[in-house]
């Protein structure tokens, strides 16, 4: 394999992500002036958002019941995803004009982006050796965090109208369709041949103390992450409020700078350090950081807006830093033969749990305020540490003969829930 082609190819799935995910968060951008113009509550409007979420679980659990991130030709999957949801947001542009309409079509939305961001997980893997797989994930979920804040940058470069922030993203998600149609490729680091129907390993990856160990850890990631993104901007658009301040700089941009310029410095510095220092010692740095940031998220409500930039620069580079670990985690522990089988569900449940992370938020603002809601999500990156830590001393599951033992002291030298070169 030339190095120069799999560069390229590994850059082609970061952009194609970054453009389909564009999509995600599109809506959840736009939700304040869809409160006023629908005449919605700020309760009510949460649905936005989180129909995304349960659109992606039951596309990803429908995913792993079939095997399709197995069965079907990677890139293939993902133009289709794309493609749909692009489709679906469009749609809410030009047909939406109530919170009914909207919700259904987002959730629609999230029922596609399951055949995006796993599948683009598993074709990054099949480009990407042992030793350098840890910063492949991270430039992707570098990707999705980039993706995730577009909408953000969109709308915080002008008054535009809502309409046109959404019909943006779907056009961008269009030429990610595009993209992965003629360019994409699957590499040679993952089994090729078609995988037989196992829906049951999505449960049985469970008993493996790895593989374990490694969602229980991206549980608690996710239990802060998406939560924070969701509520990020009405944290800081409140905290301002109440300070006095005239804000030089919108929202919306500070929430593009802290989610997504921070959260690709994190992604990059994560994934190189899991690289260099091994899996586990990097998310629990990131847990930590990310961990202590909750806890002091009370203090930098009312502060001064540049000690805040810092503070949120800071957080958003950790709360992302470990995703990518996770993902190499268990692309390094499952069956060689379900890698993709095991993603989409590390993802379905995860996604799931901040279904409810993402309602909490703004019950526990109504009763506490909104400087303290996100004390919240402090016990998740605690749990997420504490797996990830215990998961440094695990041993290779015997009873799997298609997980290659590997050490997570020396990562260059794991054979990452692959085949050798050439089978």
């Amino acid at each position: 394999m030339h190095l120069g082609h799999a560069i390229a190819q590994r850059a082609l799935i970061a952009l194609v992500q970054v453009l389909s995910l564009s999509v995600w968060f599109s809506v959840t951008a736009v939700a304040p002036t869809l409160t006023q113009q629908w005449g919605i509550s700020s309760t009510a409007a949460v649905w936005l958002t989180a129909s995304v979420q349960i659109g992606f679980v039951l596309g990803a659990v429908g995913s792993t019941a079939l095997n399709l991130a197995d069965r079907i030709a990677p890139q293939v999957l993902l133009a289709v995803s794309a493609g749909g949801s692009a489709t679906c947001t469009a749609a809410v542009a030009v047909l939406a004009d109530g919170l009914v309409v909207a919700v259904s079509l987002r959730a629609l939305t999230g029922f596609f982006l399951a055949g995006v961001y796993p599948v683009g997980m598993k074709l990054m893997a099949s480009w990407s050796a042992p030793d350098n797989r840890g910063v492949a994930f991270g430039v992707l979920i570098g990707a999705l965090t980039l993706g995730s804040a577009l909408p953000h940058l969109i709308g915080g470069l002008g008054p535009l109208p809502w309409r046109t922030v959404l019909l943006t993203a779907a056009a961008l998600s269009v030429l990610a369709a595009l993209l992965a149609t003629f360019l994409i490729r699957t590499g040679p680091h993952l089994v090729r041949r078609r995988a037989a129907p196992n829906p049951r390993y999505a449960i049985r990856m469970f008993t493996e103390r790895g593989p374990r160990l490694a969602n229980l850890g991206y549980f608690g990631h996710m239990w802060e992450l998406y939560a924070l993104w969701t509520w990020l901007a009405t944290f800081v658009m409140l905290g301002r409020q109440e300070r006095g301040e005239v804000a030089s700089v919108s929202t919306g941009m500070v929430a593009f700078l802290s989610i997504g310029a921070a959260g690709v410095v994190g992604c990059l510095v994560g994934g190189w350090a899991s690289d260099r220092f091994g899996r586990s010692p990097a998310a629990v740095a990131a847990l930590a950081v990310s961990g202590a940031c909750c806890l002091a998220s009370p203090l930098f409500f009312t502060a001064p807006f540049p000690v805040l930039i810092v503070f949120l620069l800071v957080w958003g580079a950790a709360v992302i830093a470990d995703s990518g670990v996770f993902s190499t985690s268990l692309s390094e522990t499952a069956d060689s033969r379900y890698v993709g089988t095991a993603l989409t569900a590390q993802t379905a449940l995860g996604f799931l749990l901040t279904v409810v992370t993402i309602q909490l938020v703004p019950i526990v603002a109504q009763l506490v305020g909104w400087q303290f809601a996100f004390l919240l999500l402090a016990p998740g990156p605690a749990v997420g540490a504490i797996a990830m830590y215990a998961l440094r001393a695990r041993t290779t599951t015997k009873e799997d003969p298609h997980v290659q033992p590997h050490s997570y002291r020396s990562p260059g030298r794991a054979v990452c829930g692959n085949v050798p070169h050439g089978r």
